[in-house]
């Protein structure tokens, strides 16, 4: 158990290391840092045995990774800043992570979703998301002057708070175009916030029985164009990653669905 002046330090090194972060980073990281790490220094030491405790008593699946992750960049911030003497997290081995396989949604989930579309608003940013594997802050980054018609790309503002470009289909193109003839005074295209569009996509999965959440999406469009012959580092690009292994943990769903149509094909 630590005592009140173990966590008052513990606590103030928390609040120097999130000061610490490079400029530009998002709020989201930031937050993200705070959830995981607040829980780690309030109750235990910034010590091997410390770590190894908290991760094996946190009940949250894959998500320990997370939090392993969290606790390392503050771990050799630590160290590097010279707040410690060793790095704990040396002595700390990475959670083990089950490999399932998540929903990627399908085109023809997708009409199923469009079908089910409260407003035409919704309906532009499910064909969008599933397009551009855009990220919903992305999606609500986008301001009418960033489309290039002529390309059917858009600018968004991506992680890193850095600009990228997304591209969008015809048919995507298609539909923006509509939308905007009646509503392009908004500042931003959409006018809505991450949440709104979760709070969207929660309701169409209830609807529908479609596992459908953001990363969903972004999987369907990864997986989409693995199908239409791309290479990875085309999708690599195109998501806007940073590696091809990321690239293939978003198109890991696939391998068996495709196997299996073949399988049928050659079996009648």
């Amino acid at each position: 158990m630590l005592t009140k002046s173990q966590i008052q330090v513990q606590a103030n090194l928390l609040t120097l290391f999130v000061n610490s972060r490079r400029q530009g980073m998002s709020k989201r990281t930031l937050e993200y840092y705070e959830y995981c790490l607040t829980p780690f220094v309030r109750s235990y030491t910034i010590t091997s045995e410390g770590i190894n405790s908290f991760l094996t008593n946190l009940n949250c699946g894959n998500a320990k990774v997370n939090y392993y992750s969290a606790i390392k960049t503050f771990c050799n911030w630590l160290h590097k800043q010279g707040y410690i003497e060793t790095n704990p997290i040396t002595k700390v081995d990475r959670p083990l992570t089950s490999k399932r396989l998540l929903p990627a949604i399908t085109e023809e989930q997708l009409e199923v979703l469009l079908s089910q579309a409260n407003s035409f608003r919704d309906k532009c940013i499910l064909s969008l998301l599933f397009d551009s594997g855009l990220r919903v802050s992305e999606v609500c980054s986008i301001k009418p002057d960033g489309i290039d018609w002529s390309n059917n790309t858009l600018k968004v503002v991506v992680k890193g708070n850095r600009e990228a470009k997304a591209a969008f289909t015809p048919r995507t193109a298609t539909l923006l175009k509509e939308y905007l003839s009646s509503n392009g005074h908004n500042l931003t295209l959409f006018d809505i916030k991450p949440s709104g569009i979760q709070t969207t996509l929660k309701r169409l999965s209830k609807a529908t029985g479609i596992h459908c959440n953001p990363h969903s999406f972004r999987r369907g469009f990864a997986c989409s164009l693995h199908r239409r012959g791309l290479s990875t580092l085309d999708i690599m690009h195109l998501g806007r990653w940073k590696s091809l292994p990321m690239v293939e943990r978003y198109t890991r769903s696939i391998t068996f669905d495709d196997c299996l149509e073949h399988y049928k094909a050659v079996n009648g």
